[in-house]
């Protein structure tokens, strides 16, 4: 224990001003999915710009998924809070809190199948990355967090849970000391979130 706390001291001190300001938008990303706030997306778009900074410029090897995967939260941030401001004609919003249906859950499941398989086969193959099973599993499970998100599906949390406890040993074995933090964070506001979406659908 006594090694590790070293480490976290010296990694916490050479921690650049990139993963500073990701780590504090996406902290306030989550506290606003928490809260079904649609502030969850202009938070989290800049907290994932600098995250793929990071992981593609900075981390060496580069985190090629989670880089990429960062680009994907961009793109999903953008197409959610489109989905998130939609109303109907009595101005009801057009995606509310909701479990997923069976199909939408089988969709979710077949697409984290494959997108493990998929990234997991790119890392080992393409890259010079040493961290693929634990790189492709964050990458994947995220990819359906993210879309389940974007549909206000409960099930989102779950996915995130998930991602998160692979999430806190990759990072802190890549040194990235206030990432890990976040994810231990975001893994705890994960299941409150879970807990608060599914009283908010009673």
């Amino acid at each position: 224990m006594t090694e590790i706390y070293q480490q976290f001291l010296t990694d916490i001190q050479y921690t650049r001003w990139q993963e500073w300001i990701s780590t504090l938008t996406q902290i306030a990303s989550v506290w606003y999915a928490r809260k079904n706030n649609i502030l969850v997306y202009p938070t989290g778009i800049i907290g994932v710009i600098l995250a793929a900074w990071v992981y593609f410029f900075i981390a060496s090897p580069p985190l090629y998924a989670d880089g990429i995967l960062n680009i994907y939260y961009l793109a999903m941030s953008v197409y959610g809070w489109i989905n998130w401001t939609k109303v109907d004609t009595t101005n009801t919003v057009s995606y509310p809190v909701s479990w997923c249906t069976r199909s939408e859950l089988v969709q979710g499941l077949i697409t984290f199948g494959i997108g493990w398989i998929s990234i997991y086969t790119m890392l080992v193959y393409m890259t010079d990355s040493n961290t693929p099973v634990l790189d492709s599993l964050v990458s994947s499970s995220a990819i359906t967090a993210m879309w389940w998100m974007a549909k206000r599906k409960i099930e989102n949390w779950i996915a995130w849970i998930f991602s998160n406890i692979v999430a806190i040993p990759l990072n802190f074995y890549k040194g990235f000391m206030l990432f890990t933090l976040m994810y231990i964070l975001f893994l705890v506001m994960a299941y409150l979130g879970l807990k608060e979406w599914k009283k908010k659908l009673g």
